[in-house]
């Protein structure tokens, strides 16, 4: 029994939502996404309501991850995602030109980062405790997967080291330094 499918997702106004076939399509405010619908999943729109239902037991899996892309969906056309990723690390350092952005991560060479479509950008330098920070890159944008595929990459461009935590990583997850050596 899937209690996430269960659940019903709440339109807010200024957004609409069509079901078409084998996808959502959700527009509001912030843009336009569509999401596919496996097999077997259908949707339904009660005035302010969107339900979804199954046609199986066996489907109980799917029911729950299809109800949560559209709730997605949902909340990325109305309020929007975001995701900081700090840049650590002496002479290290992250700067937006246009569509992109250009690290300095240690390399013999700058790194050019092109943004996709529908992800925007911001450098900042927050108060953070870590070490040897140095800046902030504030990505954001209305579709989840877009968003999280992207801090993926750019994290994939100097995964932070073990033992001081240097190179490009995510700010809202902790990372566990490995002690160096004792000196005996």
């Amino acid at each position: 029994m899937s209690r996430v499918g269960k659940k019903v997702i709440e339109v807010p106004p200024g957004v609409k939502v069509s079901v078409a076939g084998s996808a959502v399509e959700v527009e509001g405010p912030k843009g336009k996404l569509s999401t596919p619908i496996p097999a077997g999943i259908t949707f339904r729109v009660e005035e302010n309501q969107l339900t979804a239902e199954r046609e199986s037991e066996e489907l109980t899996a799917l029911h729950g991850l299809a109800r949560a892309l559209v709730a997605n969906a949902v909340a990325g056309v109305t309020r929007g995602f975001t995701q900081e990723m700090d840049v650590v690390g002496v002479g290290y350092k992250a700067e937006l030109r246009g569509r992109s952005i250009v690290f300095a991560l240690g390399y013999s060479h700058q790194v050019e980062f092109v943004l996709p479509e529908g992800v925007t950008a911001k450098v900042e330098k927050l108060q953070r405790t870590i070490t040897q920070y140095q800046t902030t890159v504030i990505l954001a944008s209305h579709d989840r997967h877009l968003l999280g595929q992207t801090a993926a990459n750019m994290n994939r461009l100097r995964k932070p080291d073990a033992y001081k935590g240097k190179g490009v990583r995510y700010a809202d997850r902790p990372l566990k330094l490995k002690p160096g050596k004792t000196g005996k």
